[in-house]
């Protein structure tokens, strides 16, 4: 008896995930179709949990700003704190403001600044990772949590094994990031698990006009287009 329910369960779990597969699908095509037509765009990333009168707030909406005012859409995950000051900006500025949604325990929903059009959902992180990679320019990382390490690393990891083509990846705050970057440093590299010049791939900043001057100089020397 027990075997059968085993046997039951486990082929109802096979059947579902088939019929996921449709759904996955219908995903990436409405993402694929939205954002082809969006222009070159810089993505932002960092915590949901931060509030409107916290710096790092302020400085993402002025990096927003300028990143509009210097011929680039932003592109976020759409939601609270860090999300919404980078949609906020754009849309103050009148760029492009595009929101990559998902549903998540506590803390996350659409934000009042994302374009009408530019709104999308997702269910799945995996499909909504691929959007971010494939249809920006470079990615700017505020501070954040568990969610904003994901993105910066898989952007690192896919550049270092030339998955994708080669954007600025810029982190915003030095008292926040210059711990990871020196145990990088200290662990990674002296173990020999990385190489010294896989840091070459990151910008470590302070300043709305360090992260123009980075992705200006970038976009000086190589051409805008989709990552792959």
């Amino acid at each position: 008896m027990r075997k059968e329910q085993n046997a039951k369960g486990w082929n109802e779990i096979k059947t579902n995930d088939s019929w996921a597969i449709f759904k996955i699908m219908g995903e990436f095509v409405s993402g694929y179709e939205k954002l082809s037509k969006i222009g070159p765009c810089v993505s932002i990333f960092g915590s949901a949990r931060t509030k409107p009168d916290h710096k790092y707030y302020k400085l993402t909406e002025e990096v927003a700003t300028r990143i509009v005012e210097h011929g680039y859409g932003v592109i976020t995950g759409g939601g609270p704190g860090i999300m919404e000051a980078g949609n906020k900006g754009a849309h103050i500025a009148g760029g492009t403001s595009v929101g990559l949604n998902i549903e998540l325990p506590f803390e996350q929903h659409d934000n009042p600044y994302i374009d009408s059009d530019k709104s999308l959902d997702f269910d799945y992180f995996f499909v909504r990772k691929v959007m971010f990679v494939k249809y920006s320019q470079g990615f700017v990382v505020m501070p954040g949590g568990f969610g904003t390490l994901d993105e910066l690393f898989e952007a690192m990891t896919l550049i270092q094994t030339n998955k994708i083509e080669k954007f600025p990846i810029i982190l915003v705050g030095t008292d926040f990031w210059g711990g990871l970057i020196d145990w990088v440093k200290s662990t990674l590299i002296n173990e020999k698990n990385i190489s010294a010049t896989d840091l070459d791939l990151i910008h470590l900043v302070d300043t709305a006009d360090e992260v123009i001057s980075i992705l200006d100089g970038f976009y000086k020397e190589y051409g805008l287009s989709p990552n792959f």
